[in-house]
């Protein structure tokens, strides 16, 4: 086996990968055109949309700050598996940066429903650093690995914590995120909300599946700011599950706010279905902060402009997360250093 990169050689790799993703070449742009053919979500929007988080994400500023907190060189490369979701576009590429970063060797079961974009990245990758392609494996079944990561539902979690519980490994399941409005929102705060809710058509677990809202808050002005994102019902698969909701809550004659596009329910419950948001009122913040602790292990981001005793982000960022904000608050590169 060829020597392991250095961490320089590597990080420059990802920072000329950036430049690449940047200005996609007619086989990226026929792939991002084609996509929704595999997988009917993955619209030439979405697809774009994913490609170019990615290349913001490769600048080099932040890959080498990035990197300096990563140094250490790995004794050996470790093969790590990579059981790949497919919600949303390429949703499993921060992983494999974190295990290529790393010096590790990544065998990547991709989903059945994004094959098409990861092979290709890679491939753009090798062009640039030929020595990566020690690093990386296209595998259909796991075997003679040191570690896993795999992101998965509630349900196939157990099968994976069963399945790898000899070996290191983080096993994601299914998370939400929430908002926290007060509601003196601007009309800006609240129409970026709406990327929050609406990019990916909602299928990620970064999108806004809930809110908690002052007791009385007046949805008027938030409908009236989102109106940008009506188009979302021209994708067939959302509206379907639109319609669907909508004919539930009517037959069920649940109370319920419905703009067209969007359907708001009031529900103690976190995840809410596709083309709805559950919402909660609350008396004080320091209820919502007690409420937020007590689910922490269900919520992937928090989205807010109130100072809460904990993390939050600022409306529109949940889905352009940096190299830094791991999934589940689990930091992929220090599990990879303890191997």
């Amino acid at each position: 086996m060829s020597k392991i990169l250095t961490s320089k050689q590597r990080i420059k790799a990802f920072v000329q990968l950036g430049h690449i993703l940047q200005n996609p070449d007619e086989q990226l742009s026929s792939l991002i055109s084609s996509a929704k053919q595999y997988n009917a979500w993955f619209s030439p929007q979405s697809t774009a949309m994913a490609v170019n988080a990615i290349a913001e994400m490769l600048n080099e500023p932040d890959l080498e700050k990035w990197a300096d907190s990563n140094t250490d060189e790995p004794d050996k490369m470790n093969a790590v598996g990579l059981v790949l979701a497919g919600n949303i576009p390429l949703v499993g590429f921060h992983d494999i940066l974190c295990v290529l970063a790393s010096g590790n060797k990544a065998l990547i079961k991709l989903s059945s429903q994004d094959k098409q974009l990861i092979p290709y990245i890679l491939g753009k990758l090798t062009e640039i650093e030929p020595g990566l392609s020690e690093q990386f494996e296209f595998i259909e079944r796991l075997k003679d690995f040191d570690a896993v990561i795999a992101t998965g539902s509630n349900n196939t979690s157990r099968y994976f914590e069963y399945y790898f519980s000899k070996v290191p490994h983080i096993i994601r399941k299914n998370r939400n995120s929430v908002a926290v409005l007060n509601g003196n929102e601007s009309r800006e705060e609240l129409r970026a909300l709406g990327h929050d809710i609406f990019d990916y058509y909602g299928l990620g677990c970064r999108n806004v599946s809930k809110f908690y809202v002052p007791k009385g808050y007046n949805f008027n002005t938030f409908f009236e700011s989102i109106e940008d994102f009506k188009s979302v019902a021209d994708h067939h698969k959302y509206n379907n599950n639109y319609d669907y909701n909508k004919s539930i809550f009517l037959v069920n004659m649940d109370k319920h706010l419905d703009n067209g596009f969007l359907l708001l329910k009031e529900d103690k419950r976190m995840a809410s279905p596709l083309a709805v948001v559950y919402y909660e009122e609350y008396e004080s913040v320091e209820e919502v902060e007690k409420e937020l602790l007590e689910n922490e292990e269900g919520i992937q981001c928090i989205i807010s402009r109130s100072d809460l005793n904990m993390n939050v982000l600022p409306f529109g960022q949940s889905q352009r997360p940096g190299l830094s904000d791991y999934a589940d608050g689990v930091d992929t590169m220090a599990f990879l250093r303890g191997l």
